[in-house]
């Protein structure tokens, strides 16, 4: 990678290359430490970004009782205790196909508006406090006819949901089907995986976060948090903003500061016993 002005560039620097090298640091630095209050486990995993199964998923079988865990993505060091859930949709709304001249068929684009209008401007009761109201995003819209002259049969819709802890992805398609209330729509989950997570503000992990200065917060991104069944603390140097885009760096000192406050905050759980 280039260095220059103190900013390390590189397409995975910040998020999470960052994270990976401090905390790998950090599992070094008390490797030969003796009486810890609790044993360590170093992951470094794969298809984080993509979701995909060979990811923390697949490592979490093989290891021994997990109490809980430091997620490492860019936070800017605060603590992410929170984080909304993921659930994309595929959403069909049918029409007829006819001929465009002659006014034939029903336009599945359309019959797609009404259903459009609920994901644009339906809110759901449950606020959290840390993740604040569900969100939904249309994405995609799409039709199989490419033909300038032939009426839809079909309208696809691709929408983004983030979902808070108040709902299950149950109850935010039951909920949905209400509002659209057409039984010939049909919202198909790609995955109900990536649920929204949270860890108790008394968490030790938690506490001690605080003591050293950073603050709790809910996170509006998903990562591997949401794929462990134990509980975990999202944190790490670098910021989320960063991530994905051209030019994607991280401060060298975000690194070097990184380093010290994650021992900062494992020293007090590991050997303040």
């Amino acid at each position: 990678p280039i260095i220059k002005d103190g900013k390390l560039f590189g397409l995975g620097s910040n998020d999470a290359g960052a994270s990976l090298v401090s905390l790998l640091h950090v599992f070094l630095h008390y490797f030969n430490y003796s009486n810890l209050a609790y044993n360590l486990v170093f992951a470094g995993t794969a298809e984080e970004e993509i979701s995909g199964k060979n990811c923390i998923e697949c490592l979490v079988p093989e290891l021994p009782a997990i109490d809980c865990a430091i997620i490492g993505e860019p936070t800017l060091m605060q603590l992410a205790v929170a984080e909304r859930g993921l659930m994309v949709l595929d959403v069909v709304v049918p029409g007829v196909a006819g001929h465009a001249a002659r006014g034939e068929g029903q336009n599945a684009i359309y019959n797609a508006l009404p259903v459009i209008d609920v994901f644009k401007n339906y809110r759901f009761s449950k606020t959290s406090d840390l993740l604040g109201p569900v969100g939904q995003t249309v994405t995609v819209i799409e039709t199989t006819n490419k033909a300038h002259n032939i009426v839809p049969p079909d309208c696809k819709l691709v929408v983004d949901v983030r979902v808070n802890e108040c709902y299950t992805f149950d109850q935010i398609l039951a909920e949905l089907h209400l509002q659209i209330n057409n039984a010939a729509v049909t919202l198909t989950p790609r995955s109900t995986r990536l649920k929204s997570s949270a860890i108790a503000l008394e968490h030790p992990l938690v506490k001690a976060g605080i003591a050293i200065g950073s603050k709790p917060y809910g996170s509006p991104t998903t990562s591997d948090k949401a794929l462990v069944s134990f509980p975990a603390l999202k944190m790490g140097p670098g910021e989320s903003a960063r991530s994905h885009s051209a030019d994607e760096f991280v401060f060298v000192a975000e690194i070097e500061n990184g380093i010290q406050k994650y021992i900062e905050l494992l020293d007090q759980v590991l050997r303040n016993q």
